[in-house]
């Protein structure tokens, strides 16, 4: 098997995988407990939130613990919306967002809320301009994702964020879930930030919203207590130790991580800028983490099913995206619906051989010649 889908997810770390065995077995009790096995299993996830803080260095924001991104999501955007709906209703996104965000906006905007979404430039990155343009006084959040899970765009969310620093009734959540364990992130100005430790070879089912202590936001789940008034539930005292531990792990030897993937990016891309019916559609400000292509006149369906054929993994779009309808994220910066219906994802990580780099180009062109011939 060639695994080039390391964007939808990640083989889990063996010391995560055997850190949740471990602590599982020896810290059984519920952290809500008054008696000493709870006590013991609540140090466990004091130390770990200690521990994601210190390495994202967010010592002014709540650890709050949830299921996965989608839930940290939904609970980031539905709780300040209900939470600070007085102030206004209206709310500030883009095209790029996983669905999660542009499903929990679509809920609302049934509610009455109005939402505006940014221009995206043809370079991927939201337009700063037209941003200003939409900002109003009751715009009560903006929600804009960090890097997008389809073209691997980073957003200048730094400069966003000093932007929303006028606007004291706004709120800024990031969607950080495809930044987090791929590059150093930076949280000022940020009041709500959302990921996942399966993106970077931790486990599923635990997810992470970092609050702002002043942000008040109104739970999804009501009944019984947790590590947090605002996501109830029995806390996962493995879940929150092996998510601080896959945060430290990934982000151990970060920079030679890094140059390795952006080695493999460049040998996928100067091969298959060879093919004349080849676009690539990440731009310069693509992590090299994501290789987004279409190839004219074959749909992304079919490409990916040939793949599929040869054990190759690649996805269409987001993991999470409906099948069967064009790449938002591509649409919105190529404005060509063809190539937006055409278009995959390469996904990488520092564990993709050079070996099975050269493997997948035989193969893709193999599907190539068989699917573009005339």
């Amino acid at each position: 098997m060639i695994y080039l889908d390391y964007a939808a997810d990640t083989p889990v770390n063996h010391k995560v995988l055997d850190s949740f065995s471990t602590i599982s077995e020896k810290y059984y009790g519920n952290p809500n407990a008054k008696h000493s096995a709870g006590k013991q299993a609540n140090r466990i996830i004091e130390e770990s939130t200690a521990e994601i803080k210190e390495i994202l260095e967010c010592s002014d924001m709540e650890v709050i613990y949830t299921s996965g991104a989608s839930e940290a999501n939904n609970l980031a955007i539905k709780g300040v919306a209900k939470t600070y709906r007085e102030n206004g209703k209206h709310i500030i996104s883009t095209s790029l967002e996983h669905s999660s965000t542009s499903g929990s906006l679509t809920w609302l905007q049934s509610l009455g809320y109005e939402i505006d979404l940014v221009t995206v430039k043809k370079d991927g990155t939201v337009d700063i301009d037209h941003l200003k343009e939409l900002l109003r006084n009751d715009t009560i959040l903006v929600s804009i994702v960090y890097v997008d899970s389809e073209l691997g765009v980073r957003q200048p969310v730094e400069k966003i964020g000093e932007i929303l620093t006028n606007y004291p009734n706004c709120h800024f959540h990031v969607d950080a879930t495809q930044a987090v364990g791929k590059i150093p992130i930076n949280l000022d100005n940020m009041d709500l930030v959302t990921f996942s430790p399966h993106k970077f070879f931790g486990l599923k089912g635990m997810g992470v919203l970092l609050r702002n202590e002043h942000v008040i936001l109104e739970p999804l789940i009501h009944g019984g207590i947790s590590t947090s008034i605002y996501r109830s539930g029995t806390p996962v005292t493995a879940g929150a130790a092996t998510t601080a531990l896959a945060l430290k792990l990934c982000y151990e030897n970060s920079e030679e991580k890094f140059q390795l993937v952006k080695q493999k990016n460049e040998m996928l891309k100067s091969a298959l800028k060879k093919y004349p019916l080849v676009h690539i559609n990440s731009t310069h400000y693509s992590l090299p983490h994501f290789l987004n292509v279409s190839i004219k006149g074959v749909k992304a369906k079919t490409f990916q099913s040939m793949l599929s054929s040869y054990d190759v993994c690649v996805s269409t779009k987001s993991a999470c995206s409906t099948e069967n309808t064009p790449s938002r994220s591509v649409f919105a910066v190529t404005g060509n619906r063809e190539q937006a219906r055409s278009s995959w994802r390469i996904s990488l990580c520092h564990l993709t051989e050079e070996i099975e780099i050269h493997e997948f180009l035989k193969i893709f062109d193999t599907c190539y010649s068989n699917l573009t011939y005339k």
